[in-house]
């Protein structure tokens, strides 16, 4: 007798199973036809049924979290991708969408781990190259950026990350080709044309400056007075002295009497040989202060580039005796330093 309850016991759990697996079967099929239909939220409370008769019913588990994607609940989607690689731990689908919801979280550590999990994931050398960027392991993310790049030649973000890795790294020349091909893809931003044109100032290479930071207007970057300022200084040390001063000027006019700017036209402008424009702007420094010693000195030292010796000489002597310490400029022959 004992064994006979123990047989109906196994037929009844058996019938009870496949009738669960039957409604699971059902209800995943009705998911399906609803999300075809983009009912979203029908095809979840579907799909959430089929789980619930059968909790190992992987299919249901993904397309769940599909359908979870796609109505914007992130977090109910992760919590379905985590069940399913619980019952399938290298469902290749599942490891994809959470090395991306890692990734677009900010979770770079995380996006790292589940990208190394698939070697088949699409993308995976973008997203460990580009984590291990915003991890500060540059040394890393070249190795995967460079990869990437290999599969994915004209991805503009790829290019830029590399450009701005190098530059992290102070690696300027290898920086400059990459922010190049960035710029000229589809999808550049204007930001990365600005920020070229700040490597090329900073390297002294001024008409290729110019040139980036025109660009970067052109493309809407907005034109506030640090962009004047530095497309300014670098038009004047290209040489296009009227077209930089005047953006100088524009700058001067919102922040009139600002004597950090008035010194550095000054400089800029005697550095360019432009003798009489420099002595303006030492004239208008010492109109707000009679006693500065250092534009004194460099009014001194335009007026002997420009022939008058004795004049320059003697400005530059009472340009002393305001600051001693100048003096050590008048040994080197130098003009002060920022001015």
């Amino acid at each position: 007798m004992k064994n006979q309850l123990s047989f109906i016991f196994i037929l009844l759990s058996c019938s009870c199973f496949a009738k669960a697996n039957d409604s699971s079967a059902h209800y995943f099929k009705l998911g399906q036809l609803e999300k075809s239909q983009k009912h979203f939220l029908v095809a979840h409370q579907a799909f959430e049924k089929a789980i619930q008769f059968n909790p190992h019913n992987t299919d249901a588990y993904l397309e769940n979290a599909l359908v979870l994607v796609e109505m914007r609940r992130l977090y109910q989607a992760k919590e379905n991708y985590e069940k399913l690689l619980q019952i399938d731990p290298s469902n290749k689908v599942a490891v994809q969408q959470m090395m991306e919801f890692y990734y677009n979280y900010r979770q770079f550590d995380k996006a790292v781990e589940f990208a190394e999990k698939c070697n088949q994931c699409k993308g995976k050398n973008k997203i460990i190259g580009m984590s291990y960027y915003k991890l500060e392991d540059y040394a890393a993310a070249e190795k995967f950026l460079q990869t990437a790049l290999k599969e994915e030649p004209d991805d503009a973000e790829l290019a830029y990350t590399l450009a701005r890795n190098y530059l992290d790294m102070e690696y300027y020349k290898q920086a400059m080709p990459w922010y190049e091909k960035a710029i000229a893809m589809p999808g550049a931003k204007n930001v990365w044309m600005y920020e070229l044109g700040l490597l090329y100032y900073n390297n002294n290479d001024f008409k290729n400056a110019v040139a980036a930071f025109e660009k970067a207007a052109v493309n809407g970057y907005e034109q506030k007075n640090d962009f004047n300022e530095n497309l300014g200084y670098a038009a004047i040390y290209a040489g296009q002295i009227d077209k930089g001063e005047n953006l100088l000027l524009s700058v001067l006019k919102k922040k009139p009497n600002n004597e950090a700017l008035l010194r550095d036209m000054a400089e800029a402008l005697y550095s360019q040989k432009q003798f009489d424009k420099s002595l303006q702007y030492c004239q208008k420094l010492m109109e707000i202060n009679p006693k500065d010693g250092k534009a004194l000195y460099q009014a001194g030292l335009c007026f002997i580039k420009k022939g008058e010796k004795d004049r320059g000489q003697q400005m530059c002597d009472k340009a002393i005796e305001i600051e001693p310490s100048l003096e050590k400029l008048r040994r080197k022959k130098e003009m002060p330093a920022g001015l």
